[in-house]
């Protein structure tokens, strides 16, 4: 991703609130020299994004005038920048984040994903920086009236889908664009854990993950006191390291978090283990294989193929350890490929690429997504490929472990 360095790793997003209102720190660093001090002490601490927002999106806050948003946030970015630090603007506001970006940010991160401002999308496009798109459904003023949910999973997802096409047909090209469940933003408890346990349901969309969970209510809720009394916003941060370490072995991209070091160290140990249980993998653990999955997609560089179509064609090689699911006999402790296959049709039917490669890439994603997974073979076919002569088949092949795919 543009301007982005490989890790090899999740990353991590450091906070920095130039606001006297956001839930967990406001007021702390609502003075620009200390804002910019911490945004060093974050970068110390092993941030790899420090994210800087001059508007709080708390559930109820009420909305600061443009103006103001630019005193509190483009001074900070520019100093920050200066001083080489990878710097994202916390917007919904195209106006500070072409400042913010004239200042020196190279990540745009937009609550509203594109929805509270018809200008966003063109300026991202226009830019080209990449672009945190969040799931939204309105403001934080009335946020909580909008958390309700058949299926928060599957309604996020389709949501998110919706906006990804908005901003793409705005121009903003597919590989710009991170996506965000959008934890706690119109949602209870019970959504933010659903989602929180299925973001291989979100990945299916083809993009990188940035979960933000860092001190949210949810949490608070699940550690309250015995007379029911949340726990306060600071003394969730154990609580937010484990949702971190869960969130790196699941393949996020990256997470956006107030206390950076141990987060830091969080994302190093999931790492550690990605590495370890591939290891494994190649030591010779168990396969499981999907072959001749068929789907239509639209899917090449040609207007034709775009417009009407043609058949592609999946090859899965899933290493991963069956004993344990042998020994039990039970479908809890495997791949559950029947759920998987249903995913892979998914990403072949979803967003149209250019390039069978990048579908291949997106569909190793969702495998390494899937828990137990250690590594992933993937092959696909594009049997009907315009290629002018006879032919037998067209494919790709790709191999793919667990933790390569993190850094994005």
């Amino acid at each position: 991703m543009r301007g982005i360095p490989p890790t090899g790793r999740c990353l991590v997003m450091g906070i920095i609130n130039v606001t006297p209102d956001s839930f967990s720190d406001g007021g702390q660093f609502f003075d620009t020299e200390k804002a910019i001090a911490h945004g060093q002490a974050l970068a110390q601490a092993g941030a790899d994004i420090v994210d800087i927002g001059g508007e709080s999106t708390r559930p109820g806050a009420e909305r600061v005038d443009d103006a103001e948003e630019l005193r509190r946030t483009v001074p900070v970015v520019e100093a920050l920048a200066a001083d080489g630090l990878l710097v994202s603007v916390d917007t919904m506001r195209a106006s500070v984040a072409a400042a913010a970006v004239a200042a020196g940010a190279g990540l745009v991160n937009d609550v509203s994903g594109g929805l509270a401002d018809p200008a966003m999308a063109p300026f991202v496009a226009e830019a080209g920086v990449p672009y945190v798109l969040m799931h939204w459904r309105g403001h934080s003023v009335d946020m909580t009236a909008k958390a309700s949910y058949r299926d928060v999973v599957t309604e996020v997802r389709d949501e998110l889908r919706g906006q990804l096409d908005r901003v793409l047909a705005a121009g903003v090209r597919p590989e710009q664009v991170i996506l965000d469940p959008g934890i706690g933003f119109a949602k209870v408890a019970e959504h933010d854990w659903a989602l929180l346990s299925r973001l291989d349901a979100l990945q299916a969309l083809g993009r990188p993950l940035l979960v933000g969970a860092s001190r949210k209510r949810f949490l608070g809720r699940l550690l309250a006191a015995a007379d029911g009394t949340p726990r306060a916003a600071e003394a969730r941060a154990d609580a937010t390291v484990a949702i971190t370490t869960q969130a790196a072995l699941a393949g996020a991209w990256a997470v956006r978090v107030h206390d950076v070091a141990a987060n830091a160290d969080a994302v190093r140990v999931a790492a550690a283990l990605a590495d370890s249980r591939a290891g494994a993998a190649g030591a010779g653990t168990d396969r499981i294989v999907l072959r001749g999955l068929r789907a239509h997609g639209y899917h090449g560089v040609l207007a034709s193929e775009r417009e009407t179509g043609q058949e592609f064609v999946v090859d899965v090689a899933l290493t991963v350890d069956t004993g344990p699911a042998a020994a039990a006999d039970a479908l809890a402790l495997t791949v559950d490929y029947a759920d998987l296959a249903d995913r892979l049709v998914e990403v072949v039917a979803g967003e149209p690429a250019d390039l069978i490669e990048t579908v291949a890439g997106r569909l190793a994603d969702v495998c390494l997504a899937t828990d137990g997974v250690l590594a992933a073979e993937v092959t696909l076919h594009k049997p009907q490929a315009p290629v002018g002569h006879p032919f037998e088949d067209v494919a790709v092949s790709i191999v793919r472990e667990r933790g390569s795919s993190c850094a994005g």
